[in-house]
């Protein structure tokens, strides 16, 4: 009985030891990871690869970005950008997919038409959106259709009626994306005079007088970028292009508004879901898992950083950053369509099929 007894009371101290233990020996595995993760950044550079021509809002949020994320990152790496404009980022994903390294020192911001690159332009894509590596996306868009003050175009339902002008930096870019699928889903009349090298040179386009307007334009862009346009008047909004009304365009009708079938919807939903996640975040496949981790720790950490916030503030950058997760549920919707919407789509925006 005594013997029962004192194995009894040794039980708990047993138990008590071996989480010590264990706890000790997982804190120590921890840090040894951490240590790892350290001593591979410390003197390194990491490079962020823009899918986009530098002066736009992508190359400023990158090189916001590469300000910020090395201190957050074990080893304080260096970081610096590196544009790869070319077929709406494809270029940079299909380098970042199959020529980057994979040991952590590569990253990627990406234009949002990579989500729908596999229906819109399947020849083009050489990844899988599944196996690359997200980071977090740095903001949201809401896109807007605006004509500039001297047109005689003061509604929508004035472009239902006659013809539009609005300039275009790409046939895989959203500004002439935008106004291809408005054309096919609720009637439009947009005409896109492509060429232009950026956004910069289309809006000095529209204000020259070459073109009436712009038929997919940020409108954080439009608030941040160019606040004299709204404060004297030089422009209208004509329509929001989102999933819901943004609190300060409240008398501006959604695109969803003009959609008359439900097939119709379907594709114009599956085009919202990529501005959601408007300016994605992504590292090549294959990276260790350690310093993954430490990556998308270190972007989660940034962006609710006093400095980074204000920083993106005085570069008149307005951003509604969210981690990898708010990514991974738009590569779902994505995975989850069927080739029938996904053909819908690209019917709906590509140019080869535009009247």
């Amino acid at each position: 009985m005594l013997r029962h007894s004192a194995r009894t009371s040794n039980a708990p101290r047993i138990g008590l030891a071996a989480a010590s233990l264990a706890a000790s020996l997982a804190l120590s595995s921890g840090a040894a990871r951490a240590d790892a993760v350290s001593d591979f950044y410390t003197g390194k550079t990491i490079t962020i690869i823009v899918g986009a021509d530098s002066g736009g809002g992508y190359d400023a949020q990158g090189r916001l970005m590469s300000r910020h994320i090395g201190r957050f990152i074990p080893g304080n790496p260096t970081v610096i950008v590196q544009n790869m404009p070319g077929a709406g980022s494809l270029t940079a994903a299909n380098q970042l997919y199959n020529v980057s390294p994979k040991d952590g020192t590569m990253m990627g911001l990406l234009q949002r038409g990579v989500f729908s690159a596999k229906f819109t332009n399947p020849q083009g894509v050489r990844f899988d959106l599944a196996k690359f590596n997200w980071v977090g996306n740095l903001s949201s868009e809401t896109a807007v259709v605006i004509t500039w003050a001297t047109s005689p175009l003061m509604k929508i339902e004035d472009v239902m009626k006659q013809e539009m002008l609005v300039g275009g930096t790409g046939p895989h870019i959203d500004t002439e994306t935008t106004p291809r699928m408005l054309n096919a889903l609720i009637g439009t009349k947009f005409k896109i005079i492509s060429g232009y090298p950026g956004t910069t040179e289309a809006v000095l386009a529209m204000e020259r007088g070459e073109v009436q307007g712009m038929g997919d334009w940020s409108w954080s862009n439009v608030k941040t970028r160019k606040p004299d346009f709204l404060r004297d008047k030089k422009i209208r909004v004509l329509l929001q292009v989102a999933s819901e009304k943004l609190p300060d365009l409240q008398d501006v009708p959604l695109a969803m508004d003009y959609v008359k079938t439900p097939e119709d919807r379907q594709v114009m939903e599956l085009f919202l879901a990529q501005k959601s996640a408007a300016r994605p975040v992504v590292a090549p496949p294959g990276i260790p898992a350690d310093r993954m981790a430490a990556i998308r720790a270190g972007f989660d950490k940034m962006i609710v950083s006093d400095e980074f916030l204000k920083d993106a503030q005085g570069a008149k950058l307005e951003i509604d950053p969210a981690p990898a997760a708010s990514i991974e549920k738009v590569i779902k919707i994505f995975a989850a369509t069927s080739e029938a919407t996904g053909q819908r789509l690209k019917d709906a925006i590509d140019p080869k099929m535009a009247k």
